[in-house]
């Protein structure tokens, strides 16, 4: 499979020590230090995979990482659960997204999102999961009140 076609100039690879993390700022603090201090750190622990977006002279213009998870079937909307065998259930995270702040406003965040789902399709097609949740959409249900 082809990935999303990226504006020329750019290149999305998967992060390595040698790409330049620290002056990248996507104008979220959160975020920033998830490149600069852990992103590398947990995957080379296995516990998640981001990739970067470069730009001209390998500056970090972006990136997004995905790890795996699981849900409780009790979280799920009755709607969906009622196919579902009841037990904790995998599903794919799109832990991470971000854009530097020199380059917003291009849509790279959309191709960046577009690709991470390419990524989880793909990854489907070996490892099962039910869905592909945000992070913020874990967050959610973790801290919403039981039903």
């Amino acid at each position: 499979m082809t990935g999303v076609a990226l504006p020329p100039g750019f290149s999305l690879e998967p992060l390595q020590r040698s790409h330049q993390r620290r002056p990248s700022d996507c104008g979220q603090g959160e975020v920033n230090d998830w490149l600069h201090t852990k992103a590398l750190q947990h995957q080379n622990k296995r516990l998640s995979a981001t990739k970067v977006l470069l730009a001209k002279h390998h500056t970090t213009a972006g990136l997004y990482t995905l790890a795996t998870g699981q849900v409780d079937f009790g979280d799920l909307p009755s709607d969906l659960a009622r196919k579902l065998p009841r037990r904790a259930l995998p599903v794919a995270i799109l832990a991470w997204l971000g854009v530097s702040v020199t380059c917003q406003g291009q849509k790279l965040g959309d191709l960046l999102l577009a690709q991470a789902l390419r990524d989880c399709y793909e990854a489907g097609q070996t490892f099962a999961f039910v869905a592909v949740i945000s992070s913020q959409t874990l967050t959610a249900m973790m801290t919403s009140p039981a039903r």
